[in-house]
């Protein structure tokens, strides 16, 4: 979560969760899928899956979609996987409609 008021992250998160959320968004973007599809996967069995490039298996990214075109995407990291999941599904609510 990124504060715009002040450099860094929100509420004491670790500075790595800026990256972390970039590269959810990046993932969810890349394969059309929110990145909790990769954390079930993960959780089922399905090891393999985190063997693909760019895949992270942690709730909190996912894709912006208008029209049923992909336009971007959202991610979120800095508190638990289901925190930044609900925080990246009211941005995203606002455009997947």
């Amino acid at each position: 979560m990124w504060c715009p008021k002040k450099p860094g992250p929100a509420h004491g998160a670790q500075l790595a969760s800026i990256s972390i959320a970039e590269h959810k968004a990046r993932a969810s973007a890349k394969f059309r899928r929110p990145t909790r599809f990769f954390e079930d996967a993960v959780q089922r069995g399905i090891a393999y899956i985190a063997t693909l490039d760019d895949i992270v298996a942690s709730r909190g990214g996912i894709p912006l979609i208008e029209d049923g075109k992909l336009i971007g995407a959202i991610g979120c990291s800095g508190a638990t996987g289901s925190q930044d999941e609900v925080v990246c599904s009211a941005g995203a609510a606002t455009i997947n409609k």
